[in-house]
Formats: structure tokens, sequence, C-alpha cells
């Protein structure tokens, strides 16, 4: 009986997780045209409790993106525009002094803008590596280190960062510690036709749309702890391990374009990001366990990003995303042939 129960709260936690976070999800699309595939991204990212890099050329909505998001979830919400002159101070804060009554002064701690449940960093490739190194701590630790004292960030805590592709002049490639640490690398596609009509219609109006608040920070962290837990077999835990091995030139498994055109795979952390993501993806499909689709859809935003190629690689203009679908294609679940 007790059996009976415990499988009925189980299901009714997951009706409810996914009740809630299509209900976000299709708020964000009342304000944001299309992009179906990069909200659902963005979402499962979130719900992972992991950090997200958008990239895309400029116009395609990547802040309006991540500014609805904040506005959805009620939780603070701050934005930094990330400039070749912006220093660490700018983002983590700083020590002021402060004059007292009596004439004494004293130092005070004057929170950045990382003090913020969702954190807007703009085009963050424009700043310089000293400012990049600035978040290092931020994104793995919750935490920033000020005046010799740690300092905890708020719960929860995510980067939700922005570049653009094509602009090389006056920017900085992130450094691959800082990439390893997004959860997800969503690439933003440039619209279709009919999604730039309605984007038309729905910003040079009279009228433009706002996210309402759907969902509290309190439901947000019950949602992020109900995905932990989330069960994920073994065989399904086997594949994900042989999925992030093959992306390294040196293992059995590694297809030819690995082993030709990548220099360095996906760290622990690509495991990690597959599995968190994949249970989140399955949640929010309805379902209560990890099935093998639910890795394979989520391998290209959690590799993509962690997959270092060498000088062959570059030179021949080879795109990661070649790389992963390579890889997908190699390594199958246990059981089925390898596909052609």
């Amino acid at each position: 009986m007790s059996d009976l129960t415990d499988l009925t709260e189980v299901r009714a936690r997951a009706e409810r997780f996914t009740e809630r976070a299509r209900a976000l999800e299709a708020e964000i699309g009342r304000v944001i045209v299309g992009q179906r595939q990069v909200v659902r991204q963005v979402l499962v990212c979130l719900l992972a409790g992991g950090h997200a890099l958008l990239e895309g050329v400029p116009g395609l909505g990547k802040t309006s993106l991540v500014r609805t998001i904040g506005r959805a979830v009620s939780l603070s919400f701050s934005r930094i525009q990330f400039t070749p002159d912006l220093m660490p101070a700018d983002i983590v804060g700083t020590q002021v002094i402060d004059e007292e009554p009596g004439g004494g002064r004293r130092f005070r701690f004057q929170p950045g803008p990382i003090f913020a449940h969702i954190v807007l960093a703009d085009e963050i490739n424009r700043a310089t590596p000293k400012t990049q190194s600035a978040l290092l701590e931020a994104m793995q630790e919750r935490a920033v280190t000020v005046g010799g004292e740690t300092r905890p960030l708020p719960h929860p805590f995510f980067v939700l960062a922005t570049q653009n592709p094509l602009e090389m002049e006056g920017t900085y490639p992130l450094p691959e510690a800082q990439l390893d640490r997004f959860l997800f690398k969503v690439q933003v596609p440039y619209p279709g036709a009919e999604e730039l009509m309605e984007i038309a219609a729905r910003t040079t109006g009279a009228a433009r749309p706002e996210a309402e608040p759907v969902l509290s920070g309190e439901e947000l962290v019950e949602l992020m702890a109900l995905v932990r837990e989330v069960p994920a077999a073994t065989p399904v835990v086997e594949h994900a391990v042989r999925l992030v091995r093959a992306t390294h030139p040196g293992n059995e498994e590694a297809p030819e374009a690995v082993r030709r055109f990548v220099r360095c795979g996906a760290s622990p952390r690509g495991l990690q990001a597959l599995l968190l993501a994949a249970k989140a993806t399955a949640l929010l499909e309805g379902r209560y366990n990890v099935a093998y689709d639910d890795l394979r859809a989520v391998a290209l935003p959690a590799l993509r990003h962690r997959l270092l190629l060498n000088f062959e690689g570059q030179a021949e203009g080879v795109a990661p995303d070649d790389v992963v679908g390579e890889v997908l294609a190699a390594v199958q679940p246990a059981g089925t042939a390898s596909r052609p």
C-alpha cells in the first residue's frame, strides 16, 4: 500500500512539474516570437540549475528572451553590459568608505550587479579576460570573494550570457574554463518569413506584450530539486558516458571526425550537463525516467562548446555541431546498430 502511495505521489509531483514548466514556456512564447527550440533549451538549462550561453547575430532577441524569463519568474534580475573597459569590481562590487556621524569612517561592501538571481551578461566576449575571470567563481561556487571575504550569491543563481559570433573587432574569446561552466551553448537562428511578419506585428504597433509572473522563486527551486530526483537507469548513464568519451580522439569509439579534427573532448561537466538536461527534458515531456532519446536531444547544446578543435579542424572550418553529430551517429544505445 505504501509503495502505491509513493508511486501516486511521484506521479502527482511529475505532473505538477510538467504543468508549471510548460506554463512558464507558454508565457515566454507569448512575448518571444518563434524560437521554440531556443526557448526550450534555455528553460531546460534553468530547470537543471545551469548557466546558458546564447550565441547569435545582433537583433535576434537574445536579450529580450532573458529579460522575459526574468519577468516570468519572480526572481531578481540584473543586466551587465560587457565592454573592454569593464572592471571586475563593476561586476562583483567593492568596498566603499562611509562617513559616520561622529566623524569616523568605516568600510562598507557595496554589492555589484552579480548579486541577483538572474544575471544577463550581455556581449560577454567584449570584456577583457581579467573581467571575464570575475565570473568563474560566481558561476561555479555561487559565491564571490571580495576583500578577503567570501560572500554567497542568491539562490537560485543563473548567468544567461549572450555573444555575437561574427564581430571579432574588440572581442576576447571566452577561455575554455569559462565555457565549460555553461551547461548549454544555445545557437539562436535567424527567424523565418512568417516569424518576421509576427515580429513586425508585435513590436511596431501601439501595444507590446509583456510577460507576467507565472512561477515564484520557491516554485522554481522546487522544480530544480525534482529534476535531480529523476532516476536514470544504468544503461542510460552508460550511454551518456560513452557519448562523452567518444568526443576524445584517443577513445576507441571516437569517430573519424573526432580523431582528425578534435584536440580535446568534453570534460566530466559535459557528462553532468547531459544527464541533468536529459532529466529536465524527460519531466517536460511528462515522464519520470530518462530515455536514450532525452540524452541525444540535449547532446548538441551540452557538448558543442566543450570540443576543442585542433589546427586542422580550425583551418578547414569544421563546425563542432557536425562533430557532435558524427559522435551521435557512431555511438548508438546498447542493442542497436550504428547508423550509416
